[in-house]
């Protein structure tokens, strides 16, 4: 699973540990991890305190890779955020489909309930049409 993490070096030591801040639920949804969550890095690891990473963790917990996110963070800016509009926009861009799919499908509604209306009134005047042309046939038998 891919998390975003920051690089903390602890007091005293030369090793590292990620402090985990997101995790990715899907492409495009991040959970923020509310809790403390600590992965020791080790020695090995060279890095900058305060830096931010991508962390590819097995499911067992291991680190399977660990990378800058200083492009993914950028991409981020790029993809979301260079069009200027705020959350709050967002939310009420979100919001304003929303009422529109719910109009949509009320409309909707009230044509299949016209449709069918329609389809009623069409096969009375076709029975109607039926029974006067019965009618005028035996009118005419009668009289010829």
């Amino acid at each position: 699973m891919l998390y975003l993490a920051q690089v903390h070096k602890k007091k005293f030591s030369d090793n590292f540990h990620l402090r985990l801040l997101a995790r990715q639920e899907s492409p495009n949804l991040w959970v923020i991890i509310p809790e403390e969550s600590v992965i020791s890095v080790g020695k090995e690891t060279k890095m900058s305190d305060n830096l931010l990473v991508l962390v590819q963790l097995s499911p067992e917990g291991d680190i399977e890779s660990l990378e800058d996110a200083k492009d993914w963070v950028i991409n981020l800016v790029q993809t979301y955020l260079s069009i200027g509009m705020t959350p709050k926009q967002l939310e009420e861009e979100v919001e304003l489909a929303e009422n529109w799919r719910q109009s949509l499908t009320l409309q909707n509604q009230e044509l299949a309930r016209r449709t069918l209306e329609l389809e009623a009134r069409r096969e009375q005047i076709q029975a109607l049409e039926e029974r006067l042309r019965r009618d005028r046939n035996r009118h005419h038998g009668d009289s010829g």
